[in-house]
């Protein structure tokens, strides 16, 4: 499955969980809900997944850790603040790097609309999300600007 439809689901699953839950819980509670979510979505999911630095010929356990990795692909990134600082945007940019992945999200569950609070990043592939499949073949097809 390409990453591109991996953070579609990803998304998806960040709105039910949104929905059912809304905003003022901790994040680990976000994390557990949408653990849950994305399994049932049929995908594969890590959580607190270690990741190490590499320094050299030498890797460095320093304490780094995903809060999801999603189909060996994505990084999820999950936040439970009033302000999503420039911070929190570096880190996922350095766990992008770290951990070899091409595609990340950044979710915020502390908004009033879930989509205020989803961020993506990339590392070596184009931030261009590619056209949902439409049910009507014949309908125009539209790609929408990311939220980043």
């Amino acid at each position: 499955m390409h990453e591109n439809d991996i953070t579609y689901l990803i998304r998806q699953s960040a709105y039910n969980v949104h929905t059912a839950l809304g905003p003022g819980l901790l994040e680990s509670a976000y994390e557990a809900a949408l653990l849950h979510e994305l399994r049932l979505a049929g995908l594969h999911v890590q959580n607190q997944v270690g990741l190490p630095m590499s320094y050299g010929d030498v890797k460095l356990d320093v304490g780094y850790r995903l809060d999801l990795l999603v189909e060996s692909k994505v990084v999820v990134e999950l936040k439970a603040v009033e302000t999503v600082l420039e911070e929190h945007h570096m880190q996922l940019i350095t766990y992008l790097k770290l951990s070899g992945c091409r595609a990340s999200l950044l979710i915020n569950f502390n908004v009033p609309r879930i989509k205020e609070g989803i961020f993506r990043k990339v590392n070596g592939m184009t931030d261009q999300l590619p056209p949902r499949p439409s049910a009507n073949p014949s309908a125009p097809s539209v790609v929408k600007p990311l939220l980043s």
